[in-house]
C-alpha cells in the first residue's frame, strides 16, 4: 500500500468568473466550500464512470469506517476528511476575493495537504478529476446561464458564463503517472457498494462533451438550447433556476426541467457538455440533436470513455 505526505498544489487562470455562493445576491467573496463541493461532484462522476459507487453527500448512507470510496478522501459523519483545502492567490497567500477572469485576478491555486496519509490511488483519481474539470468541465456553486445571441441580451447578467479554468502548472507526485486505468478500478471496486437510484446518470459512462460550440437563444423564438432539449416554445428569458449548481440533484418531478440540467452551455470560450440518461436519451440521440443545432461538420463529439483515454492515456504507455 502505497501513500504519499506531500501537499500537492494545481496552479489555474481562470477564463472566466466563478462563483462559489454569494452574500445578498452578490458573489463577490470566495467561499472554498463552494469550489470544493464541485471538485467533489466531479470525483463521484469519475468514480461512477471508473464503475465504482459514489454516494450522495445529500442523503449519505456512509457512516464513520463503512463509507464509500468518494468518502474516504472528503469525508461524511464520523470520518475526516483527509486533507487541508486552501485557495491560494498567485503570490501564495489565502485568497478572500472572488476570482475573476480579469487580469490580475485570473490567477490561482488550489493546495492540497495531507492531513492523514493519502494513498496514491486517491491523489491519482483527485489529479484525473481536476483535469476533467479544467479540460472538459466547469467549476464553482453556479456555472452557467444559458448564452443569448440576441442584440441586447448576451451581457446580461443571466447570460453570463462561469467556471471554465485551465491549469497552467502541477506539483508532481512520484508514482502518480503509474496508476493505470484499469488499476484504479480494481481500487475503487473494493469500496461500500451504494444504490445510485435515480443519480446514476451523473457517471462518466454518460458524459459527452464538444470543444469549440455553444447553444444558444438567437432571438424571443428561436434558441438552439431550447431545441436540444426539447423544450415547447419559445422562453422569454433564461432564468437563474435554469441554472446549474455543481452538486445538487436536477428535480426529477420535471422532465424538461431535469433534462436542461444535463446539458451545459458556454458561449466564451465555447464548450458544450452533458449526460445522457439510460432509457430516455442515448449518445447517438443527443449527437443528432446536436447534429440539428450545429450541422454535421466543424466539431466532435466526444464521449466519457474518449475521455478517460486521454486523462489516462500518460499512464497507459507505462502498460
Amino acid at each position: 500500500m502505497t501513500r504519499i505526505k506531500g501537499e500537492k498544489s494545481y496552479q489555474f487562470k481562470a477564463l472566466t468568473d466563478l462563483w462559489t455562493g454569494s452574500v445578498g445576491g452578490k458573489p463577490d467573496r470566495l467561499i472554498t466550500t463552494g469550489l470544493l463541493g464541485s471538485i467533489r461532484w466531479w470525483f463521484e462522476v469519475l468514480v461512477r464512470g471508473l464503475g465504482g459507487s459514489a454516494c450522495d453527500p445529500s442523503d449519505t448512507k456512509c457512516e464513520g469506517k463503512d463509507h464509500c470510496v468518494v468518502c474516504e478522501l472528503f469525508g461524511c459523519t464520523g470520518w475526516a476528511r483527509k486533507f487541508r483545502f486552501e485557495v491560494l492567490d498567485k503570490n501564495g497567500d489565502i485568497r478572500a476575493n472572488q476570482i475573476k477572469s480579469d487580469k490580475p485576478d485570473q490567477d490561482f491555486s488550489l493546495r492540497f495537504t495531507p492531513l492523514r496519509p493519502i494513498r496514491i490511488e486517491e491523489w491519482t483519481l483527485l489529479d484525473a478529476t481536476l483535469r476533467l474539470i479544467a479540460g472538459y468541465g466547469a467549476i464553482g456553486g453556479k456555472t452557467v446561464f444559458k448564452p443569448s445571441d440576441e442584440p441586447g441580451r448576451q451581457n446580461q447578467v443571466y447570460h453570463r458564463d462561469y467556471g471554465l479554468i485551465e491549469i497552467k502548472q502541477a506539483t508532481e507526485l512520484n508514482g502518480i503517472d503509474r496508476i493505470r486505468r484499469r488499476e484504479l478500478a480494481d481500487y475503487i471496486s473494493n469500496w461500500r457498494k451504494v444504490d445510485h437510484g435515480e443519480f446514476a446518470w451523473a457517471s462518466l459512462q454518460h458524459f459527452w462533451h464538444v470543444k469549440d460550440k455553444y447553444l444558444a437563444r438567437q432571438d424571443a423564438d428561436t434558441s438552439t438550447f431550447n431545441q436540444v432539449i426539447r423544450r415547447p416554445g419559445p422562453k422569454q428569458r433564461s432564468e437563474q433556476k435554469d441554472s446549474w449548481i455543481a452538486g445538487r440533484r436536477p428535480d426529477q418531478r420535471n422532465n424538461i426541467e431535469a433534462e436542461s440540467k444535463k446539458v451545459f452551455s458556454f458561449k466564451n470560450p465555447p464548450r458544450t457538455f452533458g449526460f445522457v440518461k439510460p432509457r430516455l436519451i442515448d449518445f447517438d440521440a443527443m449527437r443528432q440533436r446536436l447534429t440539428n443545432a450545429w450541422g454535421q461538420n466543424g466539431w466532435d463529439f466526444l464521449t466519457g470513455d474518449q475521455i478517460m483515454n486521454q486523462l489516462f492515456a500518460k499512464k497507459e504507455d507505462h502498460s
